[in-house]
């Protein structure tokens, strides 16, 4: 036997081992047997484990306890062991395979040498480790006061982990000059939960902080003076604020300290309670939660925001809310349970709440009746008007005036998780009432924000968190039922509207992006103000529709795709403020839309067969505020009952609006160079319009020239479709310094769609550029070098352009090869979306372009792998955040 194992081992490894049979029987042939062994001996060991912990956790109830360094030690070493075992396990099957297959080939048996080696190894650390245990006599000893005092906190601590390490490198990092943190979120979001792991973080962590103060907001002094001694004095209560201020700052002066304050709602003066602020300059810090932004600013804080959890971590949560054998009770429960848990919108009081309502929940029917309530209203789910909503309602009810609680109340009309467009938003306040003008509601917009009641989504939509939406319902169709009365019905898949009866009460009606194809029956609701439509496939409006809506203010059809015509009884709306019929298939304007004495706003953008408006229609609008008109569409003025004649630059209708003295926003369609040249004749019209689109065809002539339209001051957006467009020519020095002085001042939106050119170089003179979408372009390059170069020597400086693009969309390109040749810096771009451009292999990138920023660029993976980069750099600055596709055409 030995010759034979001779000959297939190597030769040091038999002279290392003279008697190797006895080796090889112990490590490799009893193999099998040894895991068997170590199976047992870890079981063994586990179970001492987990009956340690429980006696552990038992003893660490009673108040100032802790477990010693001995157990915290012993429970480390057996997850160690753990560890080792499972990754034994891994590679099991394998080297059993080649102990079956191969055991005597050199190299077989020296990897089941080495594996049979480690496993009698573990055994015996297992077996001597397990014997430790057995020794331990102490669990727990008494704490120390130290520096914190521990602060009771809920076991189910999940998905704040990476926030927690961030708010305590902030607060531990000597090099942090800021003194004051701020942790702002909405209600239930977590931020107290937050702030006592950071407290009890002092128990555990090593610092350098002399003293940690837990205060709260109603006894803020007096918890701060017991903290520090003077709870002893029996004067000291006696004492006034000021006398106690500089009782406080005697001995914090001296400190360096830790002061955390829970549940802020408006700034406080730290001077006043006594805190030294001299201290926050030498590392003191004060950390604070609140549900306002605005107060992290004006303490001066820097700002952490308290996020929803994510879909995994608010899943791991709500599991640990329900038990095990619920959630094993049937094959189907696991997914509803998960479907669950999302309508909780990440918020863990909610997840707590929904956890603890379905603790032993075991019948199918239960948890899809629970989903139903919470899809449908959630306030109809037990507890959460109690624990969820209630503490939801004090930001509410903390917002200053009434008008900005009505605001906050109108978003709730969107559907859930809908991304609302900030001008949209602000122009249905305006018509109900709320906001007198654009900038006032944008004020309440920041006030919302501020107030962590809505949430930002880029520059242009703000969104409403699913419980804030719920809890406003709640509010309007419950609480102030009497004042509010909502019926919202958005998002929810119907294909026919409500029963009339429920309409009756109501105030405020939201069926926007359902399937309604039919309003054939007629409500009675001489209460309503306000009616979302949008977004449905409605075919007609019974005439008597809107018969008993003499108070509606607000009435939105638009994105009705199927709609063609209007109902004649629109006339019964003698109080409507707002009409909007965007993007509806509606063919002309009745004549009895001139009994809407009142309309403030009226929107037709993008009423692509629009072709009749009666004359001195929109004239009559006296009170007329707004008129959205940019459209493909071609309009015609009705002249006799027989026909119309077609108006291609709609000259009459231009001076129809000249006799409107409250017009103050307007945009305009052209289709024709003249027709340009025509509007411009007329200030008023310039002054006031904020988007243009111009179609002037792509083989006209002349070519248009968009520089006409560079001195309309307040144009915000810019379409282009179908059109030629004429070359730049730099004629005039004065005229090049005039347009990059007042050239283009307020655009910030240009789209591009099917337009031909040479370049696009007259961008450089949109200093506020945001948004540049192009699709089906033909232009080989976007910014011409040479003109560009031309340009920068008459204004005498290198131009940065593109030092405000947040987003560049290019699509269908067929031609184009540049956007620019040299690196940009791009400080503020956010997502680059590239599809079939086939010929751009670089973008004007380097590894500085989107230094300390996230930027997306997103195409398919084939144009990706094409693409040169300015450097290696470069390409893994933006590789991490690359959003690629397949593109089967490419």
């Amino acid at each position: 036997m030995g010759n034979l194992i001779s000959t297939f081992l190597p030769a040091d490894l038999f002279d290392r081992t003279s008697n190797c049979v006895g080796e090889q029987a112990k490590y490799v042939w009893g193999l099998e047997k040894n895991l068997r062994v170590l199976e047992t001996e870890l079981h063994k060991l586990t179970r001492a484990r987990d009956d340690l912990k429980t006696k552990v956790e038992v003893e660490e109830q009673r108040p100032r306890t802790r477990r010693t360094n001995q157990v915290a030690g012993w429970l480390e070493d057996v997850q160690k062991l753990e560890t080792e075992f499972t990754e034994l396990e891994r590679v099991r099957a394998q080297e059993m395979d080649r102990l079956c297959l191969g055991g005597l080939c050199s190299k077989n048996f020296v990897s089941s040498y080495n594996y049979g080696t480690q496993v009698v190894e573990l055994t015996d650390r297992v077996i001597n480790l397990k014997k430790d245990g057995e020794k331990i006599e102490v669990v727990v000893e008494k704490a120390p006061d130290g520096a914190a005092i521990e602060l009771p906190l809920d076991h189910t601590v999940v998905g704040q982990e990476l926030l927690l390490d961030q708010v305590w490198r902030c607060i531990t990092d000597q090099e942090n000059n800021r003194g004051i943190i701020g942790l702002y979120g909405i209600g239930g979001v977590g931020k107290t939960t937050l702030l006592k792991q950071v407290n009890n973080n002092f128990r555990h962590q090593q610092h350098m902080f002399d003293v940690v103060i837990w205060a709260a907001v109603s006894t803020l002094q007096d918890d701060i003076g017991k903290r520090i001694g003077f709870s002893e004095d029996r004067n000291w209560k006696e004492k006034s604020l000021q006398d106690k201020a500089v009782d406080i700052a005697s001995i914090l002066s001296g400190k360096k300290f830790v002061l955390l304050l829970d549940d802020i709602w408006e700034r406080i003066d730290l001077t006043e309670l006594g805190v030294p602020l001299q201290n926050l300059n030498d590392g003191s810090k004060v950390v604070l939660t609140t549900r306002s932004a605005g107060v992290c600013d004006q303490m001066d804080a820097k700002k952490l925001e308290v996020y929803s959890l994510a879909h995994d971590k608010a899943w791991e949560l709500f599991q640990e809310m329900v038990d095990r054998s619920s959630l094993d009770s049937h094959t189907s429960i696991p997914e509803l349970a998960e479907t669950l848990a999302r309508e909780c919108g990440g918020l863990p009081l909610a997840l707590k709440t929904v956890g603890r309502a379905m603790k032993s929940q075991r019948k199918v029917g239960d948890w899809k009746r629970a989903i139903h309530k919470m899809t449908t209203s959630a306030s109809k789910f037990s507890g959460m008007k109690e624990e969820v909503f209630s503490r939801l309602k004090f930001s509410y009810d903390s917002l200053s005036t009434d008008e900005l609680r009505s605001c906050l109340q109108y978003c709730c009309l969107y559907p859930e998780d809908y991304e609302i467009p900030r001008r949209e938003l602000i122009d249905y306040w305006i018509s109900e009432g709320f906001v007198c003008d654009f900038d006032d509601g944008c004020d309440f917009i920041d006030d919302l924000l501020q107030a962590c009641l809505l949430e930002e989504e880029g520059d242009d939509h703000v969104k409403m968190h699913d419980m804030i939406r719920e809890m406003s319902l709640w509010i309007a169709c419950t609480v102030d039922k009497e004042e509010q009365n909502f019926l919202v019905r958005a998002g929810v898949k119907l294909t026919e509207a409500p029963k009339v009866e429920e309409w009756e009460g109501a105030k405020r009606i939201s069926l926007m992006k359902t399937r309604i194809q039919s309003l054939s029956e007629i409500p009675t609701c001489p209460r309503l103000v306000t009616l979302l439509l949008d977004g449905n496939w409605i075919e007609e409006i019974t005439d008597g529709f809107f018969q008993s809506m003499s108070s509606l203010r607000v009435l939105s059809l638009r994105i009705n795709l199927s709609l063609s015509k209007l109902p004649s009884g629109i006339s019964n709306l003698v109080s409507l403020h707002h009409l909007d019929l965007s993007r509806t298939n509606i063919t002309g304007l009745p004549q009895e839309l001139k009994a809407l004495e009142k309309l403030r706003y009226l929107n037709l953008d993008h009423t692509r067969f629009l072709s009749i408006i009666p004359p001195q229609l929109i004239s009559g609008f006296s009170k007329l505020e707004v008129l959205r008109l940019l459209s493909r569409g071609r309009w015609s003025v009705l002249e006799e009952e027989e026909g119309s004649v077609l108006c291609d630059d709609a000259e009459p209708l231009m001076k129809e609006l000249l006799g409107l003295k409250h017009l103050n926003v307007l945009s305009w369609s052209f289709r024709s160079s003249l027709a340009v040249q025509k509007f411009l004749k007329y200030p008023k019209l310039v002054s006031i319009t904020q988007s243009v689109w111009v179609e002037c065809g792509t083989y006209t002539r002349p070519p248009f020239n968009v520089l006409h339209l560079a001195y309309m001051e307040n144009l915000q957006e810019l379409e282009l479709g179908s059109s030629k467009l004429e070359e730049m020519k730099i004629d005039s020095t004065e005229e090049v310094k005039k347009l990059f002085r007042n050239g283009f001042r307020s655009l910030n939106t240009v789209v591009l769609r099917s337009c031909r050119g040479k370049d696009l170089t007259w961008l450089v003179f949109v200093q506020n550029l945001k948004q540049l979408n192009m699709q089906g372009f033909t232009m080989e390059e976007i910014i011409s070098v040479d003109k560009l170069s031309d340009i920068s020597e008459i204004i005498g400086s290198e131009h940065n352009i593109f030092a405000r693009l947040e987003y560049l969309t290019m699509w269908r390109g067929t031609n184009v090869k540049s956007v620019y040749p040299n690196p940009l810096p791009f400080p503020k771009l956010k997502k680059i979306q590239v599809f079939h451009c086939r010929q751009l292999k670089k973008l004007p990138l380097n590894s500085s372009s989107a230094k300390g920023r996230r930027v997306v660029i997103e195409g398919t993976k084939k144009w990706w792998e094409e693409l040169q980069w300015e450097d290696q750099a470069t390409q893994n600055a933006f590789f991490s955040c690359a959003v690629l596709w397949e593109d089967p055409y490419y």
